[in-house]
């Protein structure tokens, strides 16, 4: 499959070098190719440069955002969720439309410091903005719940023993998401329902950062026992 990640941060970083070890045709998007690929310095996260990471995942393209989005089947969006509706409308409705954007971004908002809040929050959702802005597109609200490096090898914990969410409109989107989450090794994936649900699962991050903070570790992840 062709598939367009939105984002060079970590996420997005991890995501795309899983998709491509998958076998799919992966190219990550970026507002500036040149300008990304040209940076020497960490990113404000510690995140190392860029063009560290593509060198040693060259068979990942890089591309603008429209560009990225026009040749892709499925979009990832990866990007920080503050600017996530930018980055879409950069992609260009058109290059959207009718294609599924699996989700995995959190609304966090950093304003009043740390930890950070989530806005929006309760009454809507990062997942619910985006399939407004974008009505003709197919969203799924996924992984968002746990840390990169689980994203894509949940054996990192507990044998991969836990749960990963889905939130949606389209059920058809919703399976062909619920296949690469497989493919990177989720057993455990619970339907929470339709768009709106996606706001439970952005509202897990609070208790998330907290647990963080707790072990001092983002390895590790919820099981859903019943």
């Amino acid at each position: 499959m062709k598939i367009a990640v939105l984002g060079t941060g970590m996420v997005g970083r991890t995501i795309a070098g899983a998709l491509a070890g998958l076998g799919h045709d992966v190219v990550i998007g970026t507002r500036d190719p040149q300008a990304t690929l040209a940076r020497t310095e960490p990113d404000m996260m510690g995140t190392a440069p860029f063009a560290e990471w593509h060198a040693a995942n060259a068979g990942v393209d890089v591309a603008a955002f429209a560009d990225a989005a026009s040749d892709g089947e499925l979009i990832v969006n990866a990007t920080n969720g503050a600017g996530s509706l930018a980055a879409l409308a950069a992609a260009g409705t058109p290059n959207l439309a009718g294609k599924i954007i699996m989700d995995i971004a959190n609304p966090l908002d950093f304003s009043q410091g740390m930890p950070p809040s989530l806005n929006p929050v309760n009454t809507d959702s990062l997942g619910e903005e985006i399939q407004r802005s974008f009505p003709e597109a197919k969203v799924v609200k996924t992984l968002n719940t746990m840390t990169a490096s689980v994203m894509v090898d949940p054996a990192r914990v507990a044998g991969g023993d836990h749960t990963v969410f889905v939130s949606g409109d389209d059920a058809g989107a919703k399976a062909a998401v619920t296949e690469l989450l497989k493919g990177f090794g989720h057993r455990d994936v619970i339907d929470l329902g339709d768009i709106t649900s996606a706001r439970g699962a952005e509202m897990v991050l609070p208790i998330w950062l907290r647990i963080w903070g707790a072990l001092g570790t983002g390895e590790f992840n919820f099981k859903i026992a019943r």
